[in-house]
């Protein structure tokens, strides 16, 4: 079902050059109506509204954050020659995503030969891991 032909008008697409609706673009002439942003705050104590409510500041970043694991907690959870990956990570309760970036940190001390695949390693991690025999593979 539609509207007879001719029944309905095209809406007015005001201020889209000079050719549409001439230069006032159907607001009239000067004054606070006429000019764009300020008409509708002042209606209804909105600006107050706007002005009294907390904003967000700073940045945050849809990037899902680095989890971490330090060397300490691997040598508990782990036996030697096992490869620890961020799913093995996951399967193990130490780490939450198992398909999030996972950082080793040198915390703690490591006695057993890990192969360390897909996570990001501190160079003081990379040092103790390949001191205790095992090996980290990118």
């Amino acid at each position: 079902m539609r509207p007879a032909k001719g029944a309905t008008k095209d809406k007015k697409r005001v201020g889209r050059g000079l050719g549409s609706k001439g230069t006032t673009a159907g607001r009239g002439q000067k004054g606070q109506t006429s000019r764009s942003g300020v008409g509708g705050l002042k209606r209804l104590g909105m600006r107050h509204t706007l002005l009294a409510t907390p904003k967000s500041r700073g940045f945050k970043s849809l990037e899902a954050k680095v989890q971490i694991v330090n060397l300490g907690d691997l040598s508990k959870r782990f036996i030697a020659g096992e490869v620890v990956t961020p799913r093995t990570l996951a399967k193990k309760g130490m780490v939450k995503d198992g398909g999030a970036k996972v950082k080793i940190l040198s915390e703690g001390d490591l006695t057993l030969a890990l192969t360390v695949k897909n996570c990001l390693v501190s160079a003081g991690a990379a040092d103790k891991i390949s001191k205790a025999g095992g090996k980290v593979e990118a």
